[in-house]
């Protein structure tokens, strides 16, 4: 009877180690995440470099890298042409910028994926991608060229001047933000805000001193004044029926960007927390941590 009691306790004990929080752990398995890189006018041979090493580094993750080094704005993965391309993975970091790929069914592919409960971690050029038709205007919800936008939670499509850009946290309560510092990136592209979804939750805004661009044809105006120029830059989303979690960030167009410390802490917090492997501190959950 004492050695039946003492397996109790130990299969008791051994089962405590696998919750966290009353979820089992994946303290013997890595997040498996799926980076996805190329396109136009970015370093994309470097970037996704940058982002693995930092993120495998902070965390209890592996980074599989699936790279284009086609640097049109027509950049296609293969990965996208299967129906279950994202089965394999924990979570999916879209870095591409494809802002002329417009199959429609090229694209449903990638978002059936998220829709069914893949989380989606989106950074810079992958809010100007898989974009059609009327885009500069607010599209309207369930509407062809809306899909991608519903997906990210927010629709946005030019950017600013290389400047640098003050980006304040307005949650600094959010695991994903508690104890982040606002910090002031180098020469960046501040990208606006068409419309920001109902879903969409705001962390940070950016602001940033804009000169009136030069118009074609025209000397650029020396006494011409910078406008403050604001916009949300760091956001979460909840996406589809299932209500899968989104991270996104329209910081990192310049590798030098990508390779701070700040921005990895960001965008590493924010893969933490589309798969629910964060705490409230904003710490890994145990089994994530290094």
């Amino acid at each position: 009877m004492k050695r039946n009691a003492f397996l109790k306790t130990l299969s008791a004990l051994a089962l405590s180690t696998l919750l966290v929080n009353g979820s089992p752990t994946k303290a013997a398995e890595p997040l498996k995440i799926l980076l996805i890189a190329g396109g136009c006018c970015h370093d994309y041979a470097g970037q996704p470099k940058v982002l693995k090493a930092g993120i495998e580094s902070r965390i209890n993750a592996e980074v599989t890298i699936e790279y284009n080094p086609d640097t049109s704005t027509k950049a296609t993965f293969k990965t996208y042409e299967k129906d279950n391309w994202a089965d394999k993975y924990d979570v999916i970091l879209h870095d591409e910028c494809s802002a002329s790929v417009t199959d429609p069914a090229y694209v449903k592919r990638i978002l059936d994926a998220h829709r069914k409960g893949t989380p989606a971690v989106n950074v810079h050029c992958a809010m100007h991608s898989y974009r059609w038709g009327n885009y500069k205007e607010p599209v309207k919800a369930g509407a062809d060229n809306a899909g991608w936008y519903e997906m990210l939670g927010i629709q946005s499509t030019s950017h600013g001047p290389h400047a640098p850009i003050d980006i304040k946290y307005e949650d600094k309560a959010h695991p994903i933000s508690k104890g982040m510092a606002d910090w002031t990136t180098i020469n960046e592209e501040l990208y606006n805000n068409v419309q920001v979804f109902d879903t969409a939750h705001v962390l940070a805004k950016g602001t940033q001193m804009q000169k009136p661009r030069k118009k074609k044809g025209k000397k650029a105006n020396p006494n011409a004044k910078a406008k403050k120029a604001e916009s949300v830059v760091v956001w979460t989303n909840q996406y589809g029926p299932n209500k899968t979690r989104i991270f996104s960030t329209t910081i990192g167009h310049h590798t030098e960007t990508v390779a701070d410390d700040k921005y990895l802490d960001l965008v590493t917090r924010g893969l933490l927390w589309v798969t629910k492997n964060i705490k409230d501190d904003g710490t890994p959950a145990e089994g994530y941590g290094k």
